[in-house]
C-alpha cells in the first residue's frame, strides 16, 4: 500500500471546510500573527507619538505605510513567518524579526529598537487573542446564530397556530402550538446572544510580571498605566490592570462559558426537532439527488439535526475544557495556555458548522397537519385537567357542591383512553353552572391550547 500524501486530520480543515471557513480568516495561526503584526505596529506607534526616548511622531503617511502591513498581510507573510520561526523557535519573536525587516525596508530603521520594546510575549499574545477571538464572534459566529434565530422565529410564527398534543414525560399532556414551542428557543437563545454580545475582552500590556518594571527602568517619568490603558483601549479592548504575565483570561472563559451554553440549548432544539420528525408531525422535504440510506430508498434521515448535535457536542466539550483551564496559571506564568487557545477556533469551528447544519435542516421540514389533528382527536382525555379546574372554581364560587374534582377526573381518565362521546356524556352530568358547563362542552383537544398562539408574540 503506498503512502498517502500529506493530510488534513481535523474534519474542519476536510470535509466540513466549506461550513467554516470564515472563522480561518481570525482564529487561525495566520489569523494570529496578522493580529501580532498589528499590535506591534500600533505600540510603535504609540510610543513615538509621545517622543520617548528621544523618538519623532511619525508622519501621517509612515504611519500608514505601517498600518499597510496588517492590512496587505497575506501568504508572502505567512511563508517569510515560517521561515523565520523554523529559526528563532518562538512565534512571537519571528513576529518581531518580521516587523524589524519591514522598518528596514521602510526606511525607519531609527525606530527599530522600539519594536516589541518592554513587552513579554504574552503582551503582544493576549491582545492578539482578544483582537481575533471579539472579531471571529461578532463576524461570524454571531451572524450564523442570528441566522438561525431569525430563520426558527419565522418558522415559529408560521405555526403559531398549528395545536399540538404537549408530551410531558413522553405521556399525552394538554395541548400547546409548534409555533409556541419553537419560540420557547427563540427566546432562550435571544438571551445568551446578548449576554455573548455584552461579553467583555480584556487586554493587558504591563511587561513580565505585569509591574512596568522594564518601562519604568527605560523611562521612570512616564505614566506607564496611563499609556498602558490608552493603547489597550485604541484596540478596542477594555484594560486590565492587575495581572500578572499573563491577562488572567477570565472574559474568555465567561465567554466559552456562554457560547458553550448557547450550544446546550440548539442542542435540545436539535432533539426535540429530531423528535417531532420521529413522531410524524414535521415531514421532512426530499432533496433532489439526496440519498437516505445506502440500502433502504425509502428513507430521509434527519442528518441536520444529528450532524447538529454531535457538533454542539464537541464544541461544548472544547469550549468547556478551555474555560476550565485558561484561568488557571501556576504562580505569575505557565504556558499551557499557548497550546490550548490554539483550539479555540477548533471549539467555534464545531459550533459554527452545527449551526449551519440547523439552519439548512429548518428551511427541510414542513409541518403533517393532518397527523397532528389526528393525534388531538386520539387523546380527549387531556381535557381532564380543564374539567377538574372549572369544577374547582365552581366549587369556590359556591356553583357546586362535588368533592374532590381532581379525584373524580383522575377515575375516569388516569391510564385510559376515552373519547368525545365520554367526555360530553360526562359534563352534562356535572352539577355546575350553566355557562360553565356550555364552555365544557364545547372544548376539543385541539381547542385546549390556552394563549399559546399570542404568547408568540412576546417575541416582537
Amino acid at each position: 500500500m503506498s503512502p498517502l500524501p500529506p493530510q488534513v486530520l481535523s474534519p474542519l480543515d476536510g470535509r466540513y471546510r466549506a461550513a467554516v471557513t470564515d472563522l480561518g480568516e481570525y482564529l487561525s495561526e495566520a489569523g494570529l500573527n496578522r493580529a501580532r503584526v498589528q499590535v506591534e505596529v500600533e505600540w510603535l506607534i504609540v510610543l513615538t507619538d509621545r517622543g520617548l526616548f528621544g523618538s519623532a511622531a511619525l508622519t501621517d503617511a509612515q504611519k500608514a505605510a505601517l498600518r499597510q502591513l496588517v492590512t496587505d498581510f497575506g501568504q508572502a507573510e505567512i511563508d517569510e513567518l515560517a521561515e523565520l520561526e523554523a529559526t528563532t523557535r518562538h512565534d512571537v519573536k519571528a513576529v518581531e524579526y518580521l516587523v524589524r525587516r519591514r522598518l528596514s525596508t521602510l526606511g525607519l530603521d531609527h525606530i527599530a529598537e522600539l519594536t516589541h520594546f518592554a513587552a513579554t510575549s504574552e503582551d503582544i499574545n493576549n491582545l492578539s487573542y482578544a483582537l481575533t477571538v471579539s472579531a471571529a464572534v461578532r463576524e461570524v459566529w454571531l451572524p450564523k446564530l442570528q441566522l438561525v434565530i431569525d430563520k426558527l422565529r419565522a418558522r415559529a410564527l408560521e405555526f403559531r397556530a398549528d395545536a399540538m398534543l404537549a408530551r410531558t414525560h413522553g405521556q399525552p399532556a394538554t395541548p400547546t402550538t409548534l409555533g409556541k414551542e419553537l419560540a420557547v428557543f427563540v427566546y432562550r437563545l435571544e438571551r445568551i446572544q446578548k449576554q455573548i454580545e455584552g461579553n467583555d475582552y480584556l487586554g493587558k500590556f504591563s511587561g513580565a510580571t505585569g509591574t512596568f518594571a522594564a518601562h519604568v527602568a527605560a523611562e521612570p517619568s512616564a505614566d506607564w498605566p496611563t499609556i498602558s490603558r490608552e493603547f489597550v483601549e485604541s484596540l478596542g479592548l477594555d484594560w486590565n490592570p492587575l495581572t500578572t504575565q499573563i491577562e488572567s483570561h477570565d472574559w474568555q472563559a465567561e465567554l466559552y462559558t456562554r457560547v458553550s451554553h448557547a450550544n446546550r440549548v440548539l442542542h435540545n432544539l436539535a432533539t426535540d426537532i429530531w423528535t417531532y420528525i420521529s413522531m410524524g408531525y414535521f415531514r421532512q422535504i426530499p432533496q433532489a439527488g439526496a440519498t437516505g440510506s445506502s440500502t433502504m430508498p425509502h428513507k430521509i434521515n434527519p442528518i441536520r439535526f444529528e450532524n447538529a448535535e454531535a457538533n454542539l457536542e464537541l464544541s461544548s466539550a472544547i469550549l468547556d475544557s478551555l474555560a476550565a483551564t485558561l484561568v488557571t496559571s501556576r504562580l505569575q506564568r505557565d504556558l499551557t495556555d499557548s497550546t490550548t487557545q490554539r483550539n479555540i477556533g477548533v471549539g467555534f469551528g464545531h459550533s459554527l458548522l452545527a449551526l449551519d447544519n440547523i439552519l439548512r435542516g429548518l428551511g427541510e421540514i414542513d409541518i403533517d397537519r393532518t397527523l397532528l389533528a389526528a393525534d388531538l382527536d386520539s387523546n380527549w382525555e387531556i381535557l381532564g385537567e380543564a374539567i377538574q379546574t372549572v369544577i374547582r372554581a365552581e366549587v369556590t364560587a359556591g356553583r357546586s357542591s362535588i368533592e374532590d374534582p381532581y379525584a373524580l377526573l383522575k377515575e375516569l381518565t388516569r391510564g385510559k383512553r376515552i373519547g368525545q362521546a365520554d367526555l360530553v356524556a360526562f359534563v352534562s352530568a356535572l352539577e355546575i353552572g350553566v355557562e360553565a358547563k356550555a364552555r365544557l362542552l364545547t372544548l376539543t383537544p385541539a381547542g385546549y391550547v390556552g394563549l399559546a398562539d399570542s404568547l408568540v408574540d412576546r417575541l416582537n
